[in-house]
């Protein structure tokens, strides 16, 4: 009991950028501008949606609790890792880790969750249009992001309890530059077998069921876009699902590289380019691929811009 008790006054150490040298102050300009992005394009993206009436849909609601969610994950991990390249110093206490990883963990399964109801939006969408109205309605859109918001809460809860109920009794050093589950799990000593099959459970119901419900759901959406006559009525109904697409590849392929596999597997030089993707690159390109190159988003920019919706209001 000596030993954990050890940790409670022991800070832990970054290495993620310790390598960089004089460079971490051009890393810090990086990420700085980075996360600037994609605080004002997320941002932008739920202000515009709150302002024009004609995106009070269930698709641009979901958007918009997307775009607040990424902003939440984000603030759990950037502006310490800004911080401590801006001054140099690499530490977090042991206490500040715990709270770290509980907050980016829950906001990352959320994340999960509601790129999932998202997938079962646009099959509902394409494959029901007539019922669309009826099917995605205020309460039962209210129902799925509540959901998704407690259940990314619990298990992100989860996984820092499970983790951080072992003793940290050896090296203090994170091989990252945030407290990520593996490279924390593997500062552990003792037994951690029962641990790493927690995280990883905890991870494949997080990341296979939400992947299992859009595959499912798009398993749908391929069928009926097949029977679509017209080459142009695909093209169409495919376009609305195209950005989707390209941030659950680019979510999922990151999230499944990091923390479906076993500790022992873990390795600063190979995983740091996935890890900066993941935190850093993901966040700023939702915003981009879903509504920046939206047309209803843009005009209602436009609007916005001309003073349209601030006079109606």
């Amino acid at each position: 009991m000596g030993l954990c008790n050890e940790t409670t006054w022991r800070d832990f150490v970054f290495l993620g950028f310790s390598s960089f040298g004089k460079l971490q102050f051009l890393l810090f300009v990086i990420f700085f501008f980075l996360y600037l992005i994609t605080l004002i394009s997320n941002v932008f993206i739920i202000v515009i949606i709150w302002l024009d009436s004609h995106l009070h849909t269930p698709m641009y609601l979901f958007l918009s609790v997307l775009s607040f969610s990424e902003t939440c994950y984000t603030l759990g991990i950037i502006p310490k890792m800004l911080s401590n390249l801006a001054v140099g110093s690499q530490a977090i206490s042991y206490m500040g880790c715990a709270i770290q990883m509980d907050f980016s963990a829950s906001w990352a399964c959320t994340n999960c969750f509601l790129l999932a109801v998202m997938g079962f939006d646009r099959y509902v969408a394409i494959c029901a249009p007539l019922h669309y109205a009826s099917r995605m309605h205020p309460t039962l859109c209210t129902q799925l992001v509540g959901t998704s918001f407690l259940s990314g809460y619990l298990i992100g809860m989860g996984m820092t309890l499970v983790i951080f109920r072992l003793p940290f009794c050896g090296s203090h050093e994170i091989h990252h530059f945030f407290c990520d589950t593996p490279p924390v799990l593997s500062l552990a000593c003792g037994d951690t077998g029962m641990s790493e099959l927690g995280i990883l459970i905890l991870s494949l119901l997080v990341l296979l069921v939400s992947f299992v419900l859009i595959t499912i759901s798009y398993a749908n959406i391929l069928v009926t876009i097949l029977r679509i006559p017209s080459a142009k009525g695909k093209q169409k109904a495919f376009s609305t699902c195209a950005s989707h697409l390209t941030v659950v590849i680019v979510h999922y392929g990151c999230a499944s590289f990091m923390y479906l596999r076993p500790k022992a597997s873990y390795s600063l030089e190979h995983d740091q380019l996935i890890a900066v993707t993941y935190t850093v690159v993901t966040p700023l390109l939702n915003p981009i691929v879903y509504s920046l190159r939206n047309r209803a988003v843009q005009a209602a920019f436009k609007n916005a811009l001309q003073g349209k919706l601030l006079g109606k209001r």
